[in-house]
């Protein structure tokens, strides 16, 4: 049974960092690709950042700059380091990990990022 388990969020002042790390087990499958969403309330997921298997990185547009996406393949894990924190950061945000052959979507159960102004 595939988990996907996430840690490191937590609350921080505008400006600060945070590391979110993700740990993928009971996977048998090819990863192809790695990534972070967020939620904030009212509002729809959204893509942060992506990496792929051959580490071809992706980011949202307000991510770029700040954020970065890294992976450690033998771990399966992914991570994600935030830095500039601002309010508008906050979120709950869900590691999320495909694998081939058919495109498999895998969820984690979120961690919550407050950033206070």
């Amino acid at each position: 049974q595939v988990q996907v388990v996430e840690s490191g969020g937590g609350l921080v002042q505008a400006g600060g960092s945070l590391r979110l790390s993700c740990l993928v087990s009971g996977i048998s499958f090819q990863i192809t690709s790695m990534g972070w969403y967020r939620q904030a309330p009212g509002k729809q997921r959204e893509l942060v950042a992506t990496i792929s298997s051959d580490d071809a990185t992706n980011y949202a547009d307000s991510s770029k700059g700040r954020f970065t996406i890294s992976r450690d393949v033998p771990r399966n894990k992914v991570y994600l380091q935030m830095n500039s924190l601002r309010p508008e950061d906050t979120a709950a945000y869900y590691c999320n990990v495909r694998a081939a052959p058919f495109n498999y979507n895998y969820w984690g159960q979120g961690t919550q990022v407050v950033v206070s102004s």
